[in-house]
């Protein structure tokens, strides 16, 4: 009488084939830790880039870059400056001085490469990230004299490193180069827009549309998220809700 064999997989075979899934699944997951620890190094970069720039351009010319005026600028450069401001030595808020401290900066050469120079004034948010340094998530950086940041400090020159960073790149790189908290030290979350919308004031200039952060267990109850910040809260990166949107200054 025949009998017919059942054929299947040995334990052996079980085995060579859960070992290779677990390599091509810790592949992946290293894969995507180096990608992010390359985003972190490179958002560090730029401000450590940016800072240099900055104040490489007052040594050399004693004005500030976008503060200065378009036609002092250009005859010290000695190319043809578009975007410039009022001379009054600050950098303020706005698209023309904003833009003219990446176009006065790059005209220098301070700063090359990863931007067009512009050709008008920008107008509109879409305009002037035409015309600036972008992360790398692709979202330009800003910088300017501002109060919208968490925390303590008032208005401060600062470099916004731009929108669309996820929540886990913002608290990596607050532990790589600063205190690990987002509403202290010398870099902080921007303001949350409570309007709903991006605006470019001197307020909240280009806020997170999303909360990224959340208070302590200890102060919970007195500062719910999504209300800001109460005095002497510390608040801490809300990695759980995964937020896509961290926006992030480094205050100079």
């Amino acid at each position: 009488m025949n009998i017919n064999k059942q054929k299947g997989f040995t334990l052996v075979e079980i085995a060579i084939v859960l070992v290779i899934i677990g390599l091509l699944l810790g592949g992946i997951l290293k894969g995507q830790e180096l990608i992010n620890s390359a985003r972190v190094r490179n958002l560090a970069d730029q401000n450590s880039g940016t800072q240099a720039a900055y104040y490489g351009f007052i040594d050399r010319y004693r004005q500030v870059p976008g503060d200065w005026q378009i036609a002092n600028a250009g005859q010290a450069i000695g190319q043809a400056i578009i975007n410039g401001g009022d001379g009054d030595g600050t950098l303020e808020n706005t698209f023309a001085e904003a833009t003219g401290a990446w176009e006065q900066l790059a005209r220098a050469n301070y700063l090359s490469g990863g931007f067009s120079l512009p050709t008008a004034v920008p107008t509109t948010e879409a305009g002037y990230g035409l015309v600036a340094p972008v992360n790398a998530f692709n979202a330009p950086l800003i910088l300017s004299r501002n109060a919208g940041y968490t925390g303590a400090g008032g208005a401060r020159l600062n470099l916004h490193m731009g929108r669309n960073v996820p929540v886990s790149i913002a608290r990596e790189l607050d532990i790589k180069i600063d205190d690990g908290l987002p509403n202290t030290g010398v870099l902080r979350l921007t303001n949350i827009d409570t309007g709903g919308v991006n605006t470019f004031d001197t307020t909240n200039f280009a806020p997170q549309f999303a909360n990224c952060s959340t208070p302590a267990a200890s102060v919970a109850a007195a500062n719910p998220v999504g209300t800001g910040d109460v005095a002497g809260a510390t608040d801490i990166y809300d990695t759980y809700d995964d937020s896509q949107d961290c926006g992030q200054v480094f205050l100079y």
